[in-house]
């Protein structure tokens, strides 16, 4: 009986899906990176050796993510859309484009992208977490309570979800002082920042 021929692969420590800066909306730390739907098995590695479009897409995505750890959101984002040109279903694409659409202000597209990536991946919380950051930014903050629920679910530990849903908590809480204070009661939405509107009810 001939023995198979077992290839053993190293493993990099910096298989980081987005960048290692601190406050950038797509920070990560280490334990939430094992969940990254991206971390390639040696299955998908010997695939992606056969296969160039998962080579070439994979070389995007390393690009973009330089791109976006040096602040080059524009070129970072040009590098995924051509990822997912090639790979149209990895969820960790996805999401890495909805945290730099919401870093450029692109909230409309950011939810977009977010809500593919939790399509893609309804397991992943961290895809969850970025789309009810981008529900927030886009003014709707009982979708983000729901989408933030979602990630707790999935990772009842994540800190941030359960800081960021206070928030969006604390945003509903203020549209319905608003609410009674005088706004109209149609006005569901609540826009951060909107002074002007929040203040003609006083």
């Amino acid at each position: 009986m001939k023995e198979g021929m077992k290839i053993t692969l190293k493993k990099s420590n910096n298989k980081r899906c987005v960048s290692h800066y601190k406050n950038l909306p797509f920070d990560q730390n280490e334990e939430e990176e094992k969940d990254c739907p991206f971390t390639q098995s040696g299955e998908e590695k010997h695939t992606k050796q056969q296969n160039p479009d998962l080579q070439l897409a994979e070389s995007f995505k390393d690009e973009g993510n330089k791109l976006a750890e040096d602040g080059r959101y524009k070129e970072a984002l040009g590098k995924w859309e051509a990822a997912i040109t090639l790979i149209p279903d990895k969820a960790v694409l996805h999401e890495q484009k909805a945290q730099v659409l919401l870093e450029i202000g692109d909230d409309w597209n950011a939810l977009k992208a977010a809500a593919r990536a939790t399509e893609l991946e309804p397991s992943w919380a961290e895809a969850w977490i970025t789309l009810a950051r981008t529900q927030l930014n886009f003014g709707e903050p009982d979708a983000a309570i729901e989408s933030f629920d979602r990630a707790l679910a999935i990772k009842p530990d994540s800190k941030e979800a359960r800081d960021d849903r206070q928030t969006a908590l604390h945003l509903v809480k203020r549209r319905k002082q608003l609410q009674l204070s005088g706004l109209s009661s149609s006005d569901s939405r609540f826009i951060v920042g909107d002074v002007s509107r929040a203040c003609e009810g006083i």
